[in-house]
């Protein structure tokens, strides 16, 4: 069983050809979409990078109070600072030294010594980050 012929004018009214067989998307149309989408962009990403900096400097703020703490229990159970980061890792103080999320490195921390000379080893730390944050300090001095 085969289709019937049929001329032109049948053709065009028949429910499975396209209307027109020109398709697609005219040049004003496409630069229409794209300005609203930049007008969006431009309303959106200042707003996503001033909340990214402000996560970066919460948990730069936690990490900071979480490694002091750590550095405070270490010195009232043994008695004597922590030489290095690591040794809080093996004593079980933490599980791993946590990231300074400015540098996203843990190598960064910049380690404050003891000013007691019989009390060697790591009295405070501070974030490695040379920028400033959005208060106008440093991050090293946080």
């Amino acid at each position: 069983m085969g289709f019937p012929i049929v001329n032109g004018e049948q053709m065009k009214n028949c429910a499975f050809l396209p209307a027109s067989t020109e398709t697609g998307f005219t040049l004003i149309e496409l630069l229409v979409v794209m300005t609203i989408i930049a007008t969006l962009l431009t309303l959106a990403a200042p707003r996503y990078m001033g909340n990214v900096d402000k996560a970066r400097e919460s948990v730069l703020t936690e990490n900071l109070a979480t490694l002091r703490d750590v550095i405070d229990k270490h010195y009232a159970d043994t008695g004597r600072y922590p030489t290095e980061l690591q040794d809080l890792v093996t004593s079980r103080y933490i599980r791993k030294i946590p990231l300074d999320p400015l540098t996203d490195s843990n190598r960064t921390w910049i380690i404050v010594p003891s000013q007691d000379p019989e009390k060697a080893g790591i009295f405070d730390i501070h974030s490695g980050a040379k920028t400033r944050a959005r208060d106008g300090s440093y991050y090293r001095d946080w």
